[in-house]
């Protein structure tokens, strides 16, 4: 199944996290992509530092749980503890399922499409690097229209481009 991922980090060294980061997920998903690094304005909690993002697509045989489980763990190996981060606050390593083929779910546990993705222009910059084409399972609508619709969310600064070697 093809997935993408969309990541981010604010602390600590963050271009190393998020290039380590896209390593460990390649031995999770076959044939993996990288989108180019931005470093973007925080939203919701803006009293912390930028935040550094990007997005990777690859090919996915295990469950939707089973790759949360996989994103948690490696999110984990990085220091991220959920038990003491304040909400859309400061994190060494944030990686979100944000599409999983056209699955539609909605449980407690998980939801994709990610259910804040069509809010957010730090995860859908990348995503549309990726697949320019992208639609959103479900309803169809593409997610370029949906970027450009949103609001204005701060400056968006194109770091590294895709093909870029780790630091």
């Amino acid at each position: 199944m093809l997935v993408v991922l969309g990541l981010g980090s604010n602390l600590g060294d963050s271009l190393r996290i998020i290039f380590d980061a896209v390593k460990a997920l390649e031995e999770v998903l076959v044939e993996l992509r990288r989108a180019s690094l931005y470093e973007t304005e925080p939203l919701h909690v803006t009293d912390q530092r930028r935040f550094i993002n990007t997005a990777v697509t690859g090919l996915y045989s295990g469950t939707p749980r089973e790759l949360l489980s996989c994103v948690h763990e490696i999110e984990a190996r990085f220091g991220r503890d959920r038990s003491r981060e304040r909400r859309w606050g400061e994190r060494t390593l944030d990686i979100d399922v944000l599409l999983f083929g056209e699955l539609v779910l909605s449980d407690p546990v998980l939801a994709i499409p990610h259910p804040r993705l069509r809010e957010r222009r730090f995860a859908l910059e990348p995503l549309l690097e990726l697949l320019p084409n992208a639609v959103e399972p479900g309803t169809g609508l593409s997610y370029r229209s949906i970027c450009e619709a949103l609001p204005d969310q701060g400056e968006i600064l194109r770091l590294l481009p895709a093909l870029a070697e780790s630091v």
